[in-house]
């Protein structure tokens, strides 16, 4: 099966080159979008049948594989710039595609402001979560082209990028690009798109209008929000450090932080590896405010949060992890790694910390946690690292415990 994708823009008279308009004139099958429709319908022959592009595109893929004719499609600019042909190329990764492409909507932005965009990053929110410009923003990238939906407006954009701390960039947004009666290109402040409203569809191209602030290796412990203003409720910076050295994390996709409190791991390990996923749990409520407090107090966005008893939570439809961090565990060491283990592929890692002081131990409540880590190894056969035995100042000796499935 033969499909000719055909890239357009919003122009409501296009021109096509006389070899396209040949095809056009020859074909009797056309797809495309509603609003390509509406563009397109002037210059199609009588007799031709459309075929909606809609969700959901198995059904518009069914219909195509009905057809005994090959199939014209127009998209929007590059259709191979998270365009049809891309989904065609998946879908239907045997058929032939001829393409003819247009400037796609950030070229033709980058155009109208006369931006070289040659080192511009593209990120496309268009039926994405945020995960991508969240990477894009958390590495500090000076120029940064969003494609976006009817929920990832330009104002949800800049109003995120603003609770972040994300405010030194400048936004110019493009509308309706390649309509001369619609057409509308504006260079904006983050706080002037946040109360704006813009036509659908558009495009942004967002620019650092400063040097971004610095940003230390290691966040200082006071700059955290505490839990009850207590210090000792927070994993010390060198101990953090050393703590996500041993998750191995520049090797790893999806982090789980299991017993969050302040969030400083969590927000560290988001702030230096921001091509991770992760997924934070805490079981005491006021743990949520604090998280939220400080992950946006360090430009952190994109933490998944989970609040309740980690082993009562559902954790059927989360990202399996493949580094796992226990900072709390109330003495049920145990029965959190076995759970964990159910969802942890091979070579996967769980690390804790263990005080290994002896008065500590005999002060606590709860059983030594260098024994329920060892102990639940045996039981659930993971295979253990030498520890890493690390005594910092006056502070108790802490042993940082690692596993692999």
């Amino acid at each position: 099966m033969k499909f000719t994708v055909i890239g357009i823009t919003d122009a409501p008279k296009p021109f096509f080159p006389p070899e396209v308009m040949e095809i056009i004139r020859a074909g009797s099958v056309f797809s495309g979008g509603k609003r390509h429709h509406e563009i397109m319908a002037p210059l199609l022959p009588e007799k031709a049948l459309w075929i909606d592009i809609t969700a959901p595109l198995d059904a518009v893929f069914e219909q195509y594989g009905q057809l005994d004719a090959d199939v014209i499609v127009f998209a929007s600019g590059d259709p191979l710039f998270f365009g049809f042909a891309n989904t065609i190329r998946r879908l239907l990764p045997k058929a032939e595609i001829e393409l003819f492409p247009s400037f796609n909507s950030l070229q033709m932005l980058a155009h109208r402001l006369v931006m070289p965009y040659h080192d511009l990053r593209v990120v496309s929110l268009t039926g994405r979560p945020w995960p991508a410009l969240d990477q894009a923003l958390i590495e500090r990238t000076g120029k940064i082209g969003v494609l976006t939906d009817r929920n990832h407006t330009p104002a949800a954009i800049a109003q995120r990028m603003l609770d972040y701390g994300y405010d030194y960039y400048t936004m110019h947004i493009g509308v309706h690009l390649g309509n001369p009666q619609r057409e509308q290109v504006v260079t904006l402040s983050l706080e002037e798109v946040a109360t704006s409203n813009f036509d659908h569809p558009n495009c942004l191209i967002l620019s650092t209008r400063q040097t971004p602030p610095a940003r230390t290796f290691g966040i200082p412990d006071m700059q955290f929000d505490l839990l009850d203003g207590r210090e000792k409720m927070i994993t010390k910076m060198p101990i953090r450090l050393l703590t996500l050295q041993t998750l191995d994390l520049p090797e790893k996709q999806v982090f789980w932080d299991i017993g969050f409190c302040t969030g400083s791991v969590s927000i560290e390990a988001r702030l230096l590896f921001p091509h991770l996923q992760v997924v934070a749990f805490e079981i005491r409520p006021e743990c949520e405010q604090l998280m939220r407090h400080n992950s946006r107090r360090f430009g952190a966005p994109g933490i998944d949060v989970h609040i309740g008893d980690f082993l009562k939570t559902d954790i059927d439809d989360l990202p399996r992890p493949d580094a796992v961090f226990i900072g709390g565990h109330g003495g049920r060491m145990k029965e959190i790694m076995a759970k964990v283990c159910e969802v942890l592929p091979p070579g996967g890692c769980i690390v804790t910390n263990s005080v290994s002081s002896p008065v500590v131990q005999r002060m606590t409540s709860h059983p030594n946690s260098k024994d329920l880590f060892h102990e639940a190894c045996e039981q659930l056969g993971l295979k253990e690292d030498v520890p890493t035995h690390v005594q910092l100042n006056d502070y108790n000796p802490i042993d940082i415990l690692k596993c692999r499935k």
